[in-house]
């Protein structure tokens, strides 16, 4: 065997184990919701937002990274274009949704459906009349939103 397999066959368990020092990861329930939960606390959504928008935290804390919510929006309701700091990782859970980044085409999203957004993408959405629409939706960094003037 060459020396550099040999040196890499000594070192590469090293990279993979954790450190004997390393604490070990806190411990932490699991949880399960369905968006008709009892136990979820629903709040309301930033003043831009539409009037009946709510936001449930599921795990986290909104002010820190890695924050995973329910965002719901009545149906017929407009989210206006807005931008967060973070990437958004998102499933639609209920009713059907029009989303529309800048610069892009407007996306229908269905029950089931995943979407991404980009971090500092201006974004807009309609729901469709009849059902709410809630979206799971995780963060990377505090979950934030400020709203984007439109020009005319």
């Amino acid at each position: 065997m060459s020396t550099f397999p040999r040196l890499l066959s000594l070192l590469l368990p090293l990279t993979i184990a954790a450190p004997a020092s390393a604490d070990p990861p806190a411990s932490e329930g699991s949880r399960a919701f369905t968006i008709a939960d009892a136990r979820l606390q629903w709040g309301p959504c930033p003043p831009f937002l539409p009037q009946g928008c709510e936001i449930a935290v599921l795990h986290g804390d909104p002010a820190k990274p890695g924050v995973d919510v329910f965002f719901k929006v009545p149906g017929g309701a407009t989210v206006p274009v807005h931008r967060h700091t973070s990437a958004e990782r998102m499933v639609l859970v209920s009713g059907a949704l029009d989303v529309t980044y800048e610069g892009e085409p407007t996306q229908s999203l269905t029950p089931g459906m995943y979407a991404y957004g980009p971090a500092m993408k201006a974004h807009g959405a309609v729901c469709a009349p009849g059902v709410p629409c809630v979206l799971f939706i995780a963060f990377d960094t505090p979950m934030d939103a400020t709203p984007v003037a439109q020009s005319h």
